[in-house]
């Protein structure tokens, strides 16, 4: 999509920029697709677009670094055309999407399809990862110079774990000479359940997980990443332990990075109530003091980002028996909102709460995207910090409903998103 002819002036925001910390009342004016000036009083070109900012906050457009797509082959969960309305209403211009589609994307050309398909859509930069392994099937290794060069930003196996140990050894050290990182899902192998172990699940007759599950992988996994020099990634971290391994790996310089996403720091167990299956998740959602861990990570810098997580599912994958329904919720319309409850609980403050969605993210994908400076491409997040709403499924934009916090009343919503100077959600 070409960028927006006429200039843009956004006047009277509180423009914040969590990579350089800037953080100032100013006019920002957009032209030719960059954010061509920064100041107070900015002087207003002929022809230009005026959008009054007072009282609102401009910040980069979110980098969302763990969603999956309906396409290929599961349009009726989601298309992309679907998720990028919902991410541009998020405030989203930058994705990471997911491989383990049908096909999955383990051919360079998959690579290519979905960064033009994103391109397509005129809101969203999509950034491929690829598959770890053919057919994310845990066996044999994809062609990771042929994906790297395609534009694979990362290599993983979505939803599933890199179960082999000789097979995540041989994918970091093979990721490593290809410049990326191996993101895993990290739960142990061969556990199945609908829950955490715990007083819970056993009163709902669940079949559970121990949350000592997470811990194991990591564990194994920040070994092999020592072993080979690789960088690992390690998505929606969840549990107290899994987090304390990661803070220790980094005292002892392994390459290690991780994110969360928000239901694992606003929601406990308790959310799945009397089998509620649009809180079944992967991974399920924890105890409290698990939940506690995932804020305090966030506080301190040990987790790196906050994803989506988004998990697009038909309504019948859900209309089933608790044990039995898919796991996944949706997450691009209110990743900005839940985190910013955060920052209105004093857990966090707003530049580091908006680090975690934007700069921070783009640097582990190795992305330019999450910056708000002269010069750069004109991706940007308008939003009223205190204007409340109410999640209800079935009024979320996009094609999946499934969401976790339906009924959640939040304050934080956004009213502009513009793409390369553009505004593709108002």
């Amino acid at each position: 999509m070409r960028p927006d002819p006429r200039p843009t002036l956004i006047t009277a925001a509180r423009v914040l920029d969590p990579e350089s910390l800037r953080d100032e009342l100013a006019d920002v004016l957009l032209q030719d697709g960059a954010i061509r000036g920064i100041a107070r009083n900015q002087g207003r070109p002929d022809g230009a677009l005026l959008v009054d900012g007072t009282g609102c906050v401009l910040c980069p457009g979110l980098v969302d670094m763990r969603a999956e797509l309906g396409e290929p082959g599961r349009e009726y969960r989601e298309t992309i055309d679907s998720a990028a309305e919902a991410a541009a209403a998020g405030g989203i211009t930058t994705l990471a999407a997911l491989p383990d589609s049908d096909p999955a994307i383990d051919d360079p050309a998959l690579v290519h399809w979905l960064r033009t398909r994103g391109e397509e859509t005129g809101s969203l930069t999509i950034l491929p990862y690829a598959a770890a392994t053919k057919g994310c099937r845990g066996e044999e290794l994809a062609e990771y110079g042929l994906l790297a060069e395609a534009g694979a930003v990362a290599f993983t196996d979505g939803a599933r774990p890199i179960a082999g140990s000789r097979q995540m050894r041989l994918a970091l050290a093979y990721a490593r000479g290809f410049g990326r990182r191996i993101i895993q899902h990290p739960e142990y192998p061969g556990w199945h359940g609908a829950a955490t172990e715990g007083a819970l699940a056993t009163r709902l007759g669940l079949p559970a997980i121990p949350a000592a599950a997470e811990a194991m992988l990591v564990a194994r996994d920040l070994r092999l990443a020592e072993l080979t020099g690789g960088a690992v990634h390690f998505a929606h971290v969840s549990t107290a332990e899994a987090i304390d391994l990661i803070r220790q790996a980094r005292t002892r310089g392994i390459d290690v990075t991780c994110d969360t996403a928000p239901p694992y720091f606003d929601l406990n167990e308790t959310a799945i109530g009397d089998f509620r299956t649009y809180a079944k998740l992967s991974p399920p959602l924890r105890a409290e003091p698990d939940r506690q861990a995932v804020l305090a990570a966030l506080a301190d810098g040990t987790i790196d980002a906050i994803a989506s997580d988004h998990q697009p599912r038909d309504a019948d994958d859900k209309r089933l028996p608790f044990a039995q329904a898919a796991a996944g919720g949706t997450g691009l319309a209110t990743l900005l909102g839940i985190t910013l409850a955060q920052v209105q609980g004093g857990h966090l403050g707003l530049l580091a709460a908006l680090a975690l969605l934007t700069c921070r993210p783009a640097q582990i994908l190795g992305s330019p995207a999450g910056r708000l400076a002269h010069g750069v491409p004109a991706d940007l997040c308008l939003f009223q910090a205190e204007r409340a709403w109410q999640v209800v499924s079935g009024t979320l934009p996009g094609k999946a409903q499934n969401t976790p916090f339906d009924g959640r009343a939040l304050e934080g919503r956004v009213i502009g998103t513009w793409k390369d100077g553009r505004r593709v959600f108002a």
